[in-house]
């Protein structure tokens, strides 16, 4: 495994298949930031993989813009079965989900600018959609973090807050500027053929690393 020592480390167009983030202990500091060019899109799906035990609230991804940070925002609710999903500054609950501790959880969401519909997808299950933002992309220069939420444009980080660090393992980060398809979705939950992220690629991706953050194998069954 690769230790990142406190020091901000530059990652350029690294290929991560095969491994995974861990987030070791809960900190207003520790933080995994993606570089993009991407300044507009009218669509999004973002997928990963996570595991923790954590029964308190928690960010999952964080898209931040200039004008709000709460570009597009994934939380895991302390309510067991719900998550929170922000697009645009717009919220909506997604109840009755299925979420495990100490497993891993395959996690989709959607979004469309032209309908507003969101909807989450975890393990293979699709939520109800529900109408969040629509008429109006998400637009400008975007800072995207794993292991936080961004109360500030690229920062804000408080462990005393509700929504706090990320504690746990987190794999298969991927980002498109369109709506995967519902068999699409399938293949990266059942870990087969699925679209690489146009917007953000596990295989090829460039970020940086602030604080105890460690770069793993995939936890793999035994044969």
């Amino acid at each position: 495994r690769l230790p990142l020592d406190c020091l901000l480390l530059l990652h350029k167009c690294i290929d991560l298949s095969g491994k995974m983030f861990t987030f070791p202990q809960q900190t207003s500091t520790t933080e995994v930031r993606f570089t993009t060019q991407r300044q507009d899109m009218r669509a999004v799906t973002v997928c990963l993989r996570s595991f923790t035990d954590l029964k308190r609230e928690h960010s999952l991804f964080s898209l931040a813009l200039p004008t709000g940070a709460n570009g597009f925002l994934i939380i895991k609710s302390a309510q067991s079965d719900a998550f929170d999903i922000w697009v645009r500054e717009q919220h909506v609950k997604i109840e009755a989900q299925d979420f495990k501790l100490n497993m891993w959880q395959s996690i989709c969401a959607t979004w469309d600018a032209s309908s507003g519909l969101i909807q989450l997808w975890l393990n293979g299950k699709p939520s109800s959609k529900k109408y969040t933002s629509s008429g109006h992309s998400i637009n400008g220069p975007m800072i995207i973090v794993l292991g936080q939420d961004q109360d500030s444009y690229g920062g804000g980080f408080d462990t005393k807050q509700s929504f706090q660090s990320f504690v746990g393992m987190m794999e298969d980060v991927h980002m498109w500027d369109y709506t995967l398809s519902p068999c699409e979705i399938q293949g990266y939950m059942d870990e087969h053929y699925y679209p690489e992220g146009n917007v953000l690629n596990w295989n090829s991706v460039e970020f940086q690393s602030v604080g105890r953050v460690l770069i793993e194998e995939k936890l793999r069954a035994c044969n």
